[in-house]
């Protein structure tokens, strides 16, 4: 018999400590820190002659930030939010993404899948070890230029975001 109490005291024990773990913490960009992203990818293309849209998500997909400069394609917002819920969904930058979906290779299919943009331009913005977001841009002469000036947005919050 105090076997079998102990076994329900452990048991009972053991659901309390689990109970209490039924949340979790997670970090978030400030909408100040999405707009001076997005400010400063768009200042960057801006500077090499590019005319771009970018937009930065949260670690959800959901759009926090977005611009599109006076001339670029009416296409090039939907497409830079698409870079970066693609980042954030499938937890890797888009080029790489790109790499690894091509045809022929195993993950090609990833391709076909609703929202999911498979071009450079969408780059992961990671906090303390963790996702917190991504920025996408649309609208550069090609997918590497994209990622540069993606890249050039999270520069420019780095101080603010690293723990």
């Amino acid at each position: 018999m105090k076997a079998f109490l102990s076994g329900v005291a452990l048991a009972l024990w053991s659901t309390l400590a689990f109970a209490q773990t039924g949340t979790f913490t997670v970090r978030h960009l400030t909408p100040e820190a999405a707009q001076k992203a997005v400010t400063a990818a768009l200042e960057d293309c801006r500077k090499r002659g590019y005319q771009v849209a970018v937009a930065v998500v949260d670690r959800s997909g959901v759009v926090q930030a977005l611009v599109r400069d006076r001339f670029a394609g009416p296409h090039t917002p939907r497409t830079a939010i698409g870079k970066g819920w693609t980042a954030v969904s499938f937890r890797s930058d888009t080029t790489e993404l790109a790499k690894l979906s091509q045809s022929g290779q195993p993950s090609s299919g990833l391709r076909n899948l609703p929202r999911v943009v498979a071009l450079g331009g969408g780059v992961l913005i990671q906090s303390g070890g963790g996702i917190v977001g991504a920025i996408g841009v649309s609208g550069a002469p090609s997918a590497d230029l994209d990622d540069q000036c993606a890249k050039a947005g999270i520069a420019a919050i780095r101080d603010e975001i690293e723990m």
